[in-house]
């Protein structure tokens, strides 16, 4: 009795991640991202997506409607073939193929739940636009394999339970699946909600039945790392576990998968490059207009845990429908070095209020850390975070101590995606740029001062906003930039890179503050200017500032890093050349100890592993990659949008905060402070 309400409970849940489903793709179609307007008619009520969500929903349907559209021009010389699609949910696929005219000589089949075939077959009867699309011949009946059916000339919904592969079999045969004309099969995130026996079943099943057919498959991978942890317990937590990910958790497990159960070839790939290799760049240029859109680590990490797959066999075998010659192409893992320790920071307290992304933190003197910004949680609520925040080491362990602002100033805001910089000679730390959203970005220069504390248990700021001079040089309205300590004849600048705008997707050009006059000042900079790129890191060293990585124009991270050097007239730009070359990356942290260039996680996309720790040696180029353990943690450690403070006293890292909206999986703020031990690398 118990095994059958977890069964049934299991099914309502299946079936309701399509309820969620058509109403993302209803709120994507409605912006205008992908065009199909019958869509809405599958709606009870429209809800408008977040923007994140609006971009995964785009690159899905843009990749199963690839694939359906080179399966019609690849069979298009045939007098007859078909689609089934399994799962089909509440997709629309049929009308919006059918009212564009390209399902001559097609026959749609569309299998799911019989509570969901019922229900669709009530919209599509009760609605006139679909209706007149659907020439129906039978209503909906029982048939011999006790299946419910919308029965059409060119279309066909059943009700099958796919885990019994015999009734689909029957069902299929009852209403004329011809075996023998090309057929494309197409499972939307359906094949993982069912246990790998009965999924692989059904691979077996269309191998054999099919004598020219290709399957098309859209779902999950790569449950191992911190984003794919998040992403399992997010279904489990909807009671729709993603059965597939654990014995088929990458492309190579997939593809061995179909080549197992009879399909003789088989091509995966993930949406990062199925966007960068199959959408030209108009449209990604366009689909960057449609909305505000800051979430690119999310975005990155969503595309790397979704794949599109082709399996082919008897004439469709020589399909070419995801082949990548040129373009984005995945890099092989780096060789691992060695390993890095990772364990909690001990505290005396409870830290939460640095569960955060977006902030920044600096080391204003030995255990001292300020933090401010980004968005977090406080007091229950996420949101933008306005406060300073104080982390002091006092006997070996870090407490927390929430600062206080001047009362006499009250412009200061939460921020994200800003730089903080302490300049030790003047004694405070300015605050440069950020944005509260991305079309509202930071318009002051704020200048953090901080008052000698009277004793060990308190800190007294008073923040000062003052505005830059030389309005028409002003480096200031941006964010996702950098900032560095650097030395021009004898006087300290703070040296403002790159970043993006709200016009401007990645910044290319600079600007020198005064830290004292605070205004922009002209210095002469020679060579060949990097490109422009946000979401990097930049390190004072030498007198001048090292910049690596970030995210280019074209959204495609970077692997350069360069030297802006002093020079007799000003500065100058030199390329530093790294063997082997680094892995492109971005939304890292950096830091340069003893004339090394440590870069601390981020984000790649050429890379199916996770990005640890880089160290380059500024001299040589040499680099060697560590990973990371984080077995010791209990929670999944995000290393992007997070700040990190070296203790170079004791070759350790602290890093705080971290993480971001995971897709529609829920935001993840990593739980603790933790150390990186570096003892081993330097």
């Amino acid at each position: 009795m118990e095994g059958r309400k977890n069964l049934r409970l299991r099914r309502e849940a299946v079936q309701g991640t399509n309820d969620s489903s058509i109403v993302s793709k209803c709120s994507m179609e409605s912006l205008g991202y992908f065009k199909d307007e019958f869509l809405q008619y599958f709606v009870a009520k429209k809800s408008r997506r977040a923007p994140l969500i609006n971009w995964g929903y785009f690159i899905r349907a843009k990749a199963v409607d690839h694939c359906i559209r080179q399966f019609i021009l690849q069979t298009q010389n045939h007098n007859k073939r078909q689609i089934v699609s399994l799962g089909a949910g509440f997709d629309s696929l049929y009308f919006r193929l059918k009212a564009g005219g390209y399902l001559d000589k097609t026959v749609v089949y569309e299998v799911d739940f019989p509570e969901v075939v019922r229900r669709k077959a009530s919209v599509i009867k009760g609605t006139e636009e679909l209706a007149e699309l659907v020439v129906i011949t039978k209503e909906v009946k029982c048939l011999d394999s006790g299946v419910l059916s919308l029965n059409g000339e060119d279309y066909k919904l059943l009700g099958i339970d796919l885990n019994d592969v015999v009734l689909l079999d029957k069902g299929l045969k009852e209403l004329g699946v011809d075996p023998s004309c090309p057929t494309l099969l197409l499972a939307e995130v359906v094949l993982t909600y069912m246990e790998n026996i009965r999924s692989s079943a059904v691979l077996r099943w269309a191998a054999g039945y099919f004598s020219s057919a290709q399957f098309v498959v859209y779902e999950q991978i790569h449950p191992e790392d911190p984003f794919g942890q998040v992403m399992q317990q997010h279904f489990i937590h909807l009671n729709s576990k993603l059965y597939a990910l654990n014995e088929y958790p990458d492309h190579e497990g997939q593809r061995q998968r179909f080549l197992l159960s009879g399909w003789p070839e088989c091509q995966v790939i993930n949406m990062n490059e199925f966007y960068f290799n199959f959408i030209s760049r108009s449209d990604r240029r366009r689909i960057e207009t449609l909305e505000p859109f800051d979430e690119f680590e999310e975005w990155h990490l969503k595309c790397s845990h979704y794949f599109i797959l082709v399996a082919s066999k008897g004439s469709l075998i020589r399909n070419s429908t995801l082949s990548i010659s040129t373009g984005f192409l995945v890099m092989e893992p780096p060789a691992i070095c060695g390993t890095i320790s990772v364990f909690l920071c001990p505290s005396s307290t409870e830290i939460s209020s640095l569960r955060r992304y977006g902030h920044c933190s600096v080391l204003i003197r030995p255990g001292v850390v300020i933090s401010i910004g980004g968005f977090g949680e406080k007091n229950g609520q996420h949101g933008r975070l306005g406060d300073i925040h104080a982390l002091i080491r006092f006997e070996g362990k870090w407490r927390n101590e929430c600062v206080k602002i001047s009362e006499s100033d009250n412009r200061w805001y939460g921020r994200l995606f800003h730089s903080m910089t302490w300049l030790s000679d003047y004694k405070h730390c300015l605050v440069v740029g950020g944005r509260s959203s991305p079309i509202s970005p930071a318009s002051k220069v704020s200048c953090l001062k901080f008052q000698q504390p009277t004793d060990e248990k308190q800190y007294s700021i008073v923040v000062e906003v003052a505005e830059t001079h030389l309005k028409e040089t002003d480096c200031s309205h941006r964010w996702r930039h950098s900032a560095s300590e650097v030395l021009s004849s004898g006087q300290t600048y703070l040296f403002i890179y790159g970043g993006r705008s709200v016009r401007e997707l990645a910044l290319k050009d600079w600007g020198f503050l005064h830290p004292e006059k605070l205004c922009w000042e002209k210095i002469p900079v020679e060579g060949s200017a990097p490109e422009g790129r946000h979401s990097h890191s930049a390190c004072g060293w030498k007198g001048g500032a090292v910049i690596a990585g970030g995210l280019g124009a074209e959204g495609l991270p970077l692997g350069t890093i360069c030297f802006l050097k002093p020079s007799t007239s000003g500065f100058c730009w030199q390329a530093i050349d790294t063997c082997p070359p680094v892995v492109p990356r971005y939304s890292h942290t950096a830091h340069v100890h003893e004339g090394k260039l440590l870069l601390v996680g981020g984000v790649w996309i050429h890379s199916q592993s996770v990005p640890g720790v880089t160290m380059i040696d500024l001299n040589t180029g040499q680099t060697c990659e560590y990973q990371i353990d984080t077995s010791p943690l209990q929670w999944p450690l995000m290393l992007h949008n997070h700040s990190s403070v070296l203790l170079q006293e004791e070759n350790r890292l602290l890093i705080l905060g971290g993480g971001g909206n995971c897709f529609s999986f829920g935001t993840h703020l990593n739980r603790h402070l933790v150390l990186l031990d570096l003892a081993s690398i330097f």
